[in-house]
């Protein structure tokens, strides 16, 4: 039995193709199918033929006159609905949430733990705020604009929409999003304050990174800006500016100039982690700024604009370093 089913194309549906909306909205539906329809203009647009290329808009109207099993409900089961409901919102708006993630908790599943992740979290708490429902949503799910490693605890920017990710991945690219971190370094730094220049590589294989001090095949320039808040016992705490975002750039440029971050399993000092029981390097992403330079749409709102989360126990753990 064949029946029409219309659809409203949202926000966050719009400026994608015919074809990508139809697969993510009835997957039951065969491409080949699909195509067939298209063609023969049982699938329509604002009730007008369209082609499978067709870029949809806000506003518009997809009509589907195919057959009824292609509509039938799945049973819907969420995976982020098994996440952990702990979250600690430094901000919130209709387009972003800020979290401060605590050390030891992914951002996003990996073949190990899948269902507990930071964005699992927030999925399933604006879920339950019925601000994001998976049946409606056919082609965005919220995302995180950046991520923080495993280890390192502090603030992370999730966008409830499309068009706020576009924005958000286009300005921390061009560095109009700012990140200040906290971090526990071995030893007493050379100078108060300094700015860090060194060539960097990952090898993906590995997850790790090798720094030079000269440009190398294959190297990408890292630049980190630091100053020294206090020092105690052989330590220092520093607080960094960084200028560009590299994986494991603060932990292995430290380390590169034998200052290693405190409790770093991959750069730093095992004998030292584990006289002070560190099992999480101390690294803490406290504080975001909304540097914008140029019009940011519809988060203009939050140029200027810059969120810390509380470094009470970051510092406490540093003063208590005997």
């Amino acid at each position: 039995m064949e029946i029409m089913r219309s659809f409203n194309i949202t926000k966050n549906d719009a400026d994608q193709r015919l074809d990508k909306y139809i697969s993510k909205s009835v997957p039951a539906l065969p491409k080949s199918l699909m195509y067939k329809y298209i063609r023969l203009k049982r699938i329509k647009v604002n009730r007008k033929r369209a082609e499978i290329s067709t870029r949809l808009k806000e506003g518009d109207i997809v009509d589907m006159y195919i057959g009824d099993e292609f509509f039938k409900e799945a049973q819907y089961k969420y995976d982020f609905l098994k996440a952990g409901k702990e979250l600690d919102i430094v901000y919130e708006d209709e387009n972003i949430v800020i979290c401060n993630k605590k050390a030891g908790l992914l951002c996003h599943a990996d073949k190990n733990e899948y269902n507990d992740n930071l964005i699992n979290r927030i999925l399933r708490y604006l879920y339950n705020k019925k601000e994001y429902d998976p049946k409606s949503e056919h082609s965005f799910t919220p995302a995180l604009a950046n991520r923080i490693d495993r280890g390192t605890s502090g603030l992370v920017i999730c966008a409830k929409n499309a068009e706020a990710l576009r924005i958000l991945n286009s300005k921390i690219k061009s560095r109009e999003v700012k990140k200040y971190y906290l971090c526990i370094v071995s030893g007493r730094m050379p100078k108060s304050e300094d700015t860090l220049k060194a060539y960097l590589t990952k090898n993906e294989e590995k997850n790790m990174v090798s720094i030079k001090n000269k440009e190398f095949e294959g190297s990408k320039e890292i630049v980190t800006k630091y100053r020294v808040l206090a020092e105690n016992n052989g330590f220092s705490l520093l607080e960094i500016d960084l200028l560009t975002g590299r994986t494991h750039q603060i932990r292995a440029q430290f380390a590169h100039i034998s200052h290693p971050l405190l409790g770093d399993k991959k750069y730093g000092d095992r004998k030292l982690n584990a006289k002070y029981n560190y099992s999480n390097q101390a690294l803490f992403s406290y504080k975001i700024k909304f540097d914008f330079t140029s019009e940011a749409g519809s988060l203009d709102y939050l140029g200027g604009k810059s969120f810390e989360a509380d470094k009470s126990v970051f510092e406490n753990e540093f003063n208590k370093l005997k």
